[in-house]
């Protein structure tokens, strides 16, 4: 649910649209061959979904009500490019979109999941979790800038992993996911 709940319709789309763009991103590109389909696909699925935001009923899923959208999209594009040798048939593309909506959802509630996780953190271990996991910042460095020697930094961070995974599968459980 969008955290501000805006009374103008335009503010509160671009907030869920932005919210849920990299997901339903996600879920169209697992339908099309390439990432500028994908582009043209998701640019189409904004318009139509805010031409007919007012059909979009509060309190329901935002990313599905798009990801339908999108699927349809990526129906016509399939068939506006239908002669090109690896085009897929309309099962297979239904068989994809269903999977990939079900995998969108989750993944995005497992996303909820590791933040919360994180937010239990200290500020401390959260800091050392994430630039453990930085491109282009080694663990070596790391530990060379916090003073403290490569092995005790990784024991460390291995406990931080070792608490995250614990949160994280105490989540799974109490939503019966486990």
């Amino acid at each position: 649910m969008p955290k501000n709940e805006s009374s103008d319709p335009y503010e509160l789309f671009v907030e869920l649209f932005t919210q849920n763009e990299q997901t339903m991103r996600t879920f169209v590109r697992s339908l099309v061959p390439t990432w500028h389909d994908t582009d043209e696909i998701v640019q189409e699925v904004a318009l139509v979904a805010w031409q007919k935001f007012e059909q979009f009923e509060r309190g329901t899923s935002f990313l599905k009500w798009t990801c339908v959208i999108a699927r349809f999209k990526a129906l016509a594009y399939r068939r506006k490019f239908a002669r090109e040798r690896l085009a897929f048939n309309e099962a297979l593309m239904d068989v994809m979109a269903d999977e990939s909506a079900r995998e969108a959802e989750q993944r995005k509630w497992e996303y909820e999941v590791l933040e919360g996780c994180l937010k239990k953190l200290p500020e401390k271990q959260r800091k050392w979790v994430t630039l453990a996991h930085t491109p282009g910042v080694s663990s070596l460095e790391m530990a060379q800038e916090m003073g403290i020697k490569p092995g005790a930094f990784y024991m460390r961070l291995n406990r931080i992993r070792n608490t995250l995974r614990g949160c994280i599968n105490k989540s799974l459980k109490e939503e019966g996911l486990v």
